[in-house]
């Protein structure tokens, strides 16, 4: 239960931004106790992949800040977010300190795919989305909602590893929100239509 919520969690925060999370289990697992990976992701907490995703993580912040460049940067990343997502979900659904799993140990695949799917639909939300933020703000709005959405990957990913029970509160407050963002848009959407059919 916990291991599936710290996973999925994890791997909606590889959506937003896929070093953050990597870098924080990895992080987390090389000078603590809390996450213990398995041996097969070992390799996840050494010092070159810790520093592989500390420029990676800088050039993500970067270039997602700048309007044009951040379209760019997601399309590149539509490979790399569900990727990291997947890989990481893995990783800490079969972590022997989470919820002992000798199943998910024993297929890594599982966790693998909840991941690659729960980053994927995080990313393709946060693509959508971001071209319609740069036309509406003529390209002011890029910084502002990028560093929002690192903001919100460094949270999910703090509630997934420390409290994993609040995540799942805070993924349905997102859904929540999300749902009414969406009602409020389709209803200024009618009325726009409503007032353009009258003055036809």
């Amino acid at each position: 239960m916990f291991a599936a919520l710290t996973g999925s969690g994890l791997a909606a925060a590889a959506g937003l931004n896929a070093w953050i999370p990597f870098l924080l289990v990895a992080v987390l697992a090389r000078v603590t106790d809390l996450i213990e990976l398995p041996s097969q992701y070992s390799w996840v907490d050494s010092g070159w992949a810790i520093a592989v995703g500390a420029v990676m993580l800088l050039v993500e912040v970067v270039l997602d800040k700048v309007p044009v460049v951040d379209h760019l940067n997601d399309l590149v990343s539509t490979a790399i977010r569900p990727t990291i997502g997947g890989l990481i979900s893995s990783a800490t659904f079969s972590a022997q300190n989470l919820d002992n799993s000798q199943w998910m140990r024993d297929n890594p695949w599982a966790g693998a795919v909840i991941g690659v799917v729960v980053a994927g639909i995080t990313h393709a939300t946060k693509s959508a989305a971001r071209p319609v933020v740069n036309l509406s703000t003529a390209g002011f709005g890029a910084p502002v909602v990028s560093t929002l959405e690192d903001v919100l990957s460094v949270v999910l990913s703090v509630l997934a590893i420390f409290a994993p029970v609040l995540l799942a509160v805070a993924f349905l407050l997102m859904l929540w929100g999300g749902v009414a963002i969406w009602r409020r848009w389709a209803a200024r959407r009618r009325r726009r239509e409503r007032l353009a059919a009258r003055s036809a």
